[in-house]
């Protein structure tokens, strides 16, 4: 049964039990949540039980409490500066989709009429230059590549300084995604971010974590060897579609703090929305089933 649907048979009692703790507790965990924060929003939510009458006023709570985990600052994805692009290191293992996520991403950008320029430094994986750049031809953006094998700090450079030459609103570079606990990986992620730093200004830079939303609580470790090593300004959450439960975003955003801008439901470049928490609240608990 769906977790909606178990929420629905859950709900469908006014009584609230020891039982219903314990099945919320277990639904939450299926979709993904994780024992951590689970433990956390029942905590929370057992906390208002005694002004709570019934459980249709509990959902609603529950829905609350969810809602305001995710609660954060909006995050400026336009240059700031209109003399100096805007610079996006994007970081994630291998196979979490970061290089259809550029792709879609840039392709958000076109439909805003912003210029987009690629950076291949992905030096080390084979064929990583020659994917980003099928999506450059696709979408008619220059990708600025080196030969396999090359320094990504100077993949860096050079698309910053390309960027800054062209008048391109937005530099996308991709990044290495060798497993997240290579320690070498991570001190080259710092470089680049480091380069891109002085070349672009800190306030010019974002670095943009992609966690793969079907990888459940594996995502929340991705995500936690990365903002180790490297400061983490949001996440894409790629191949959130109707396979992926989703619920990996409560613990990236409560335990970690780093808010969702951006989610992938497809393969198609059109495939991105804007993270919204209502909407989420709404997609996880399905109210509208209940």
């Amino acid at each position: 049964m769906s977790s909606a649907g178990q929420l629905k048979e859950l709900f469908s009692s006014a009584k609230i039990t020891s039982a219903t703790w314990n099945d919320l507790e277990d639904i939450l965990i299926m979709s993904d949540v994780g024992i951590n924060t689970t433990t956390k929003i029942i905590t929370e939510l057992k906390s208002k039980s005694k002004k709570i009458s019934d459980n249709i006023e509990l959902i609603s709570h529950l829905k609350d409490i969810i809602r305001i985990s995710m609660t954060s600052a909006p995050i400026n994805w336009t240059n700031s500066n209109s003399s100096t692009p805007l610079i996006i290191l994007m970081v994630g293992v291998n196979g979490a989709g970061k290089t259809t996520t550029i792709g879609k991403l840039t392709y958000w950008y076109q439909t805003q009429a912003h210029s987009v320029i690629l950076g291949a430094g992905d030096t080390y994986r084979a064929a990583a230059s020659e994917q980003l750049e099928v999506w450059g031809d696709r979408l008619n953006v220059t990708t600025i590549s080196h030969s396999q094998g090359g320094d990504p700090g100077a993949v860096t450079y050079d698309t910053i300084h390309a960027a800054k030459s062209r008048k391109m609103d937005i530099a996308i570079i991709d990044t290495a995604g060798r497993l997240q606990n290579k320690s070498n990986l991570m001190k080259e992620l710092d470089k680049m971010h480091r380069i891109a730093v002085r070349e672009a200004g800190e306030k010019n830079v974002k670095i943009l974590l992609t966690i793969d939303a079907t990888t459940g609580q594996n995502g929340l470790i991705q995500a936690k060897e990365f903002t180790k090593s490297v400061s983490c300004d949001s996440v894409f959450l790629s191949k959130l579609d109707g396979s992926a439960k989703g619920g990996i975003v409560l613990p990236i955003s409560s335990e970690l703090m780093l808010p969702i801008s951006f989610i992938g439901t497809g393969e198609n470049e059109s495939d991105l929305e804007i993270f919204d928490a209502a909407e989420y609240t709404d997609g996880l608990i399905n109210i509208s089933a209940i």
